[in-house]
């Protein structure tokens, strides 16, 4: 089966070491909540990534912004020339002319306005897509040790909220806010030009602004950062909960989980109240500077009229320029809370981007071709956490096309064993070989290709039958596809529907029993050609009926392949060809079912505690049951 197959698999097959992985959930959690402010200057590398492939088409939008900008100017221009020339010394000939240039301009700064509007906002969102796909493409690669310390709905969260805010870098936030500065600086040039005096002490009071805003920018951009983890948090638990909804309404934990959603958006709203106290300020400080200013050159603009050194129609024009300068310095406030909030999704990006993916280390270079599956452990230890040990010197060879069948109490390692088969984690220290080649050593693709899980829990995604089976190998043939299903018996349900192997199974194929996920399992398996399997106790939750019909399946699978069974129902592996019992991290007692069984040690307590509970489905044909001594 594909990796993406195993990935899937990988998380089921540590329910055995749950208590490791929550608490290593917990470090993560504690771990991210430490986490100091990536700097501006860590920070700025990414958004250069993002705007490299694009710089031509910003430099254009730049040119046209500047078009754009100076079409904006031309009416508080004209009204200097308006009042002075035309009302006051009745130049009459000068106003179709002002008119005509305002109404070009107006129509201009319309079209540019429109053309920056489509061409950055489709980049923006185009930007939008790529950073969605290579994010999850990114998360894909990532080791299960990464799952097992995130929910998946946090992740979920990363992929499609966090990257949400990055099109403002690119797309019309970006317009506004160069805009804005570009207005700002058109527009102090031409009132140092109309009075300078007045221009330096209004820019000097901008410039304290300017102060109080960058302050309150710094306290904003870690509530950004907070909200987003906060709000992964919660979106990730919102999406176990509707993931667990048999549960919850089984256990009527309704309430109980209404109590844990809420204290996630409290949370939640106190973040944003912080946000928006900070903007509260800047808002405040920002009608005081305007408020100040104004008084200002209402007093030193009447002064200068009444003594000759301005013009009616100049101190008209100087206002509405002030205007055109200060208004744009106003909506950088919300430009700039939206930048900000882009550059706090761009770090929690990045910190996904920068974990190393499973191939990412120099040791994995080995490319295998087809392997026979001689899996080998040499003297294995391994620990989910250092100081931690939970295997202590596993040894044991499997050779191709055989059977081991791992057995023992909850949390005695055999998930783990079974992990490293997997590769989903590397031993601490030993080595697990393929085909005499340390596992640690191989590229990860082209083992488990090569790889096929059968778990307890069975995973189907939300489509089709036939989309459900052909996911381990998505190019096979018609006649392989119907053959897989005809040996693990998935023709005998599927044929029945209406829309035969076009139904759609639902989430978690929740429209089909136990028994036929299961065989859609089997027969994805079967359709993958594995040389090495993995099964989960594929049949222990089943009733007696489809457990005969999916064992043939299993058996018809297993032939040929090297195999590794977690056994529960003991009666499954009588025909195991060896035998490992696991406990607490140790192989206490190796063998076959008949030696084991007459060594009256650990597994022939856990076998006769079972016997006469369960029925035996599986023995051999004319192989009669071993007496109970």
């Amino acid at each position: 089966m594909g990796s993406m197959g195993s990935l899937g698999g990988g998380r089921h097959l540590h329910n055995a070491e749950r208590t490791s992985r929550n608490h290593s959930r917990a470090i993560s959690a504690e771990m991210t909540k430490k986490k100091k402010l990536p700097p501006m200057k860590r920070v700025m590398p990414e958004v250069m990534k993002l705007v490299r492939p694009r710089l031509p088409l910003l430099i254009f939008s730049f040119l046209v912004l500047i078009i754009n900008r100076v079409c904006g100017l031309v009416l508080p221009a004209s009204t200097r020339f308006l009042i002075d020339n035309v009302m006051r010394q009745h130049q009459m000939s000068l106003l179709p002319k002002i008119v005509a240039a305002v109404a070009g301009a107006t129509i201009l700064q319309g079209i540019t306005t429109y053309a920056l509007t489509q061409m950055l906002s489709k980049e923006g969102q185009k930007l939008i897509a790529e950073m969605r796909v290579k994010v999850q493409a990114h998360i894909g690669k990532l080791p299960v040790k990464y799952y097992d310390a995130n929910r998946s709905g946090t992740l979920v969260a990363r992929i499609m909220t966090d990257v949400e805010g990055v099109r403002n870098i690119i797309g019309t936030g970006l317009v506004d806010f160069v805009g804005a500065v570009l207005t700002a600086g058109l527009s102090f040039l031409y009132l140092m030009r109309l009075s300078t005096g007045m221009t330096l002490l209004s820019f000097a009071i901008l410039g304290m602004f300017g102060l109080v805003i960058f302050r309150a920018f710094k306290v904003i951009r870690p509530i950004f950062r907070e909200r987003g983890a906060i709000n992964a948090e919660v979106t990730g638990r919102l999406t176990e909960s509707l993931g667990g909804v048999r549960v919850v309404k089984g256990y009527h934990a309704e309430e109980a989980e209404a109590k844990v959603f809420a204290s996630g958006a409290e949370r939640l709203l106190k973040n944003v109240i912080s946000s928006l106290t900070a903007q509260s300020v800047m808002a405040l400080t920002s009608q005081v500077m305007m408020g100040v200013v104004g008084a200002l050159i209402m007093y030193l603009g009447a002064r200068q009229v009444a003594s000759g050194h301005l013009t009616t129609g100049g101190y008209v024009t100087y206002t509405m320029f002030l205007t055109f300068m200060v208004a744009p310095l106003m909506s950088m406030v919300n430009i700039g809370t939206q930048l900000t909030e882009a550059l706090a999704g761009l770090d929690r990006t990045a910190e996904i981007l920068n974990e190393r993916d499973e191939d990412a280390s120099p040791r994995r270079s080995i490319e295998l071709g087809p392997i026979t599956g001689d899996v080998l452990f040499q003297d294995v230890h391994f620990e989910y956490e250092p100081g931690k040990e939970v295997l202590h010197g596993i040894s044991f060879d499997a050779p191709a096309g055989s059977v081991t069948a791992l057995v023992g109490s909850s949390g005695s390692g055999k998930s783990t064993i079974i992990s490293l088969v997997c590769a989903f984690h590397d031993a601490t220290s030993g080595q697990v070989l393929v085909d005499g080649i340390d596992l640690s050593t191989v590229r990860l693709d082209s083992f488990r290709s090569q790889l096929g899980v059968v778990l307890q829990e069975t995973f189907l995604f939300d489509g089709t039958i036939r989309d459900n089976v052909k996911f381990s190998r998505p190019d096979a043939t018609e006649e392989q596809f119907l053959e897989a299903c005809r040996i693990a018996r998935v023709d005998e349900f599927a044929e029945n529907f209406a829309e035969g192997y076009e139904t759609i199974v639902g989430e978690r194929g929740v429209k089909l029993s136990g028994g036929q996920r299961q065989r859609l399992s089997i027969a994805r398996a079967i359709l993958a050609d594995p040389r090495i399997l993995i099964l989960d106790e594929a049949t222990s939750s089943l009733d007696s009926e489809s457990e005969a019909m999916i064992q043939q399946g299993l058996n018809h699978l297993m032939q040929g392949r090297t195999t590794f069974v977690i056994a529960h129902r003991l009666s499954t592996i009588r025909n195991a060809n060896q035998i490992l019992v696991i406990e607490a991290g140790r192989i206490v007692e190796r063998g076959t079912h008949a030696e084991l069984y007459t060594l009256h040690g650990r597994y022939r307590e856990l076998y006769d505690r079972q016997h006469g509970l369960e029925q035996n489905l599986f023995l051999a044909p004319g192989e009669e049951p071993v007496p109970v001594e």
